[in-house]
């Protein structure tokens, strides 16, 4: 059994959840729209261009959080997957998932996009281990913070090994999909790194690596 590791966002589904999350809730008039919008797509710019703070951006990203109570939150999210993430799945991701099933691996998918967004969205993939930035809850609510290490870039490389001291699997004969520059750190952990639908700056790593080189997208 081998461990294959996937990123999420545009990666498994055809865009950023994080990014249309921040789109969908300026949408809904929940945060000054102007504002966030122009944030969103600033911080979202960073992240292509390899230059993102991730705890300026993870404050960011949770910030909305803090300001409602759990069952609205709950709403929101359900209302979020129905309208904007379900359009966004790949039926090739999918196959690629359950080829990988079929053959007894271990699925993870690990992510920078907080566990409140991506939990619905593994759940819908069938992947039962995600690994993703936890937004710190005190009182039954969102403070607005995380908790711990997000697993951005390097931080990825840690929290999988940290996740891979608590379950006992290991890298032996491991995969891991992406599309960004970002998780150059994970993929040169494992045993096979592929890039998906890579951006620029991956895709000229894989092919001065002879790494393989995938499209998920129809």
């Amino acid at each position: 059994m081998a461990l294959a590791i996937f990123d999420l966002d545009e990666t498994l589904i055809s865009a950023d959840s994080d990014q249309a999350w921040g789109e969908f809730v300026a949408a809904r008039g929940l945060v000054d729209a102007r504002e966030h919008r122009r944030q969103n797509e600033a911080f979202y710019q960073d992240y292509k261009r390899g230059e993102l703070d991730i705890d300026a951006y993870m404050r960011f990203s949770c910030s909305v959080l803090a300001e409602h109570d759990m069952d609205r939150l709950e709403a929101l999210r359900r209302e979020f997957f129905e309208s904007t993430i379900r359009p966004l799945m790949l039926p090739k991701a999918q196959r690629l998932i359950e080829e990988h099933r079929s053959q007894g691996d271990c699925l993870l998918v690990i992510t920078a996009t907080i566990d409140f967004i991506t939990e619905p969205i593994v759940e819908h993939l069938g992947i039962d281990n995600l690994i993703a930035p936890v937004p710190e809850i005190r009182d039954g609510r969102y403070t607005g913070n995380v908790t711990g290490i997000p697993s951005f870039r390097e931080g990825k490389v840690i929290r999988v090994r940290e996740w891979l001291t608590r379950t006992g699997n290991t890298l032996a004969g491991s995969y891991f999909y992406s599309d960004s520059q970002n998780d150059l750190p994970l993929l040169e952990l494992v045993d096979f790194p592929v890039a998906v639908d890579p951006d620029p700056a991956l895709r000229k790593v894989a092919e001065t690596r002879q790494w393989p080189i995938i499209s998920l997208r129809d």
